[in-house]
C-alpha cells in the first residue's frame, strides 16, 4: 500500500512538473538572473544583456563532428526561418514564416501547440525581405509574438490560446513586423519595419497583460504642421532633434523603423533601441541635402517605463546609404586603459565595430571590422565619421 501510494504521489508529482514546464514561468527576477541559468534560453540574445553566450560544455570541440540528428519539426512553410528559438524549462517557443508560432517539447520535438495569426496575405508585399520572423518572447505564462500585418499578440504559453491582440501600426500604411518581441519590467517593447517603402518609425511599449499602449516614441518627427504626436518623443524633438530635417521629409515618411536590436540595460535601468535608415534612403531627396536627420541610424537610450529620452549616438549623421544601426547591440563590463567600463559594443552596417559608453552614450572607440571606403575613420573626439567628399555620389 505504502509503495502503491508513493509511486502514485511520484506520479502525481512528475505530472505537476509536466503541467508547469508548460507554462512560460518567466518573470524579471528570472530574467535579470538568466546568465546563470545555463539549461535555458530565456530571451532573444539569452541574457538582457544579449551576449548570446551559452557556459553548456557537453558539446564541444572534441565532440561536435559526433553529433547526429536528435528530432526534426515539419513547418508547414518554405518561406524563409529567422527565429532564435526561446527554451522555458524544457519547452521551446519558436516562429516561423507569416508570424506562425510553435511550442515543442525541447527534447523529443513533441508538438505540443501551433498559432496561426491569419495574417492579412496582401501585406506579404510591403515586406523588403521575405515574410520572416526573428522570433518570440515568454513572460509570465504568455507567448508574445509581432505579425507582419502590424499586429502585437499575446498567447497563453500552456495552449497557444489568444489572450489579447492590438494593432500597433496603421495597416493603410506599408508597416510590418518582423522583429522580436522584448519584455522588460512589465511592458512588451516592439518596433516595425517598412523604411525601404515611405513610414515614420517609432519603437512602442504595451503592458504585458492588458495589451494597452504605454508609451512611444517616433524616432524621425512628424509634419511640423500638425504640431507634438503626444508621445515620449515630443521632447527631444522640440528641443534639438527636430531641427536637424530639412524640406518636407514627412510627405516621404522619413524612415527610421525599428526592426531588430532592442537591449534592456539593468545597470542605468534604461532600453538600448537600434534605429534603421532614412526614408527615402538618398539624403538630397530626404532632407535637401541637409542636417543629421535624428535619429536615423542611431543608437536611442530611453527610460524603458516612460519612454523618456536619455541620450544617442548617431552612427551616420544624414544616412544616405541604409547604414542602418538596427544590427545586434550587445552589452558587456571591460577594463579599457585599466579602468572597468560599461559598454555596448555594435557592429552596424557601415563598416566600423563601435564601443560606446553606457552611462552617456559618449564613443570610446570605433575600428573598421572590413575594408570601406566611405569614411576615413571615426573622429573620437567629435564621434563623427570622416567622410570621402566622393562618397555621397548621389
Amino acid at each position: 500500500m505504502f509503495k502503491r501510494a508513493l509511486a502514485a504521489a511520484a506520479l502525481a508529482l512528475l505530472a505537476a512538473c509536466s503541467q508547469q514546464a508548460g507554462n512560460g514561468a518567466i518573470d524579471e527576477q528570472r530574467l535579470l538572473a538568466a546568465e546563470d541559468d545555463p539549461d535555458n534560453w530565456l530571451s532573444y540574445g539569452r541574457t538582457y544583456a544579449e551576449q548570446r553566450f551559452s557556459p553548456l560544455e557537453d558539446v564541444n570541440d572534441s565532440n561536435v563532428g559526433k553529433l547526429g540528428l536528435a528530432f526534426s519539426v515539419q513547418l508547414d512553410t518554405n518561406r524563409g526561418q529567422e527565429a532564435t528559438p526561446i527554451v522555458v524549462d524544457g519547452i521551446m517557443y519558436f516562429s516561423t514564416a507569416w508570424s506562425k508560432v510553435m511550442a515543442v517539447k525541447a527534447d523529443t520535438g513533441e508538438v505540443l501547440w501551433q498559432y496561426d495569426p491569419k495574417n492579412i496575405g496582401a501585406k506579404g508585399v510591403h515586406a523588403c525581405c521575405d515574410v520572416v520572423n526573428r522570433g518570440v518572447a515568454v513572460w509570465e505564462g504568455k507567448v508574445f509574438v509581432g505579425t507582419i500585418d502590424g499586429r502585437l499578440i499575446a498567447l497563453d504559453a500552456g495552449t497557444g490560446k489568444e489572450v489579447w491582440s492590438t494593432v500597433t501600426v496603421d495597416q493603410k500604411k506599408p508597416y510590418t513586423i518582423t522583429m522580436a518581441p522584448r519584455v522588460v519590467r512589465g511592458k512588451v517593447i516592439i518596433g516595425n519595419s517598412g523604411a525601404e517603402l515611405g513610414v515614420r518609425g517609432y519603437v512602442s511599449a504595451y503592458d504585458a497583460n492588458s495589451g494597452k499602449l504605454v508609451w512611444r516614441f517616433y524616432t524621425v518627427p512628424g509634419n511640423p504642421a500638425d504640431g507634438p504626436d503626444g508621445a515620449a518623443s515630443d521632447e527631444a524633438f522640440a528641443k534639438f532633434a527636430g531641427k536637424t530635417w530639412n524640406g518636407n521629409w514627412w510627405e516621404m515618411g522619413g524612415g527610421g523603423t525599428v526592426w531588430d536590436s532592442v537591449v534592456y540595460d539593468a545597470d542605468y535601468n534604461q532600453l538600448i533601441v537600434g534605429v534603421g535608415n532614412g526614408s527615402p534612403w538618398n539624403h538630397r531627396a530626404r532632407s535637401a541635402g541637409k542636417g543629421d536627420n535624428l535619429f536615423l541610424s542611431s543608437i536611442l537610450a530611453l527610460d524603458p517605463d516612460t519612454g523618456k529620452y536619455k541620450w544617442h549616438y548617431q552612427v551616420n549623421p544624414g544616412e544616405t546609404w541604409d547604414f542602418t544601426a538596427t544590427q545586434q547591440i550587445t552589452l558587456a563590463d571591460l577594463t579599457i586603459d585599466g579602468k572597468p567600463r560599461k559598454v555596448l559594443m555594435q557592429a552596424p552596417k557601415n563598416g566600423f565595430f563601435y564601443v560606446i559608453d553606457r552611462s552617456n552614450g559618449k564613443l570610446i572607440s570605433a575600428e573598421n571590422f572590413v575594408p570601406q571606403n566611405w569614411a576615413e575613420k571615426i573622429d573620437l573626439v567629435t564621434g563623427r565619421p570622416v567622410e570621402r567628399p566622393e562618397a555621397r555620389f548621389a
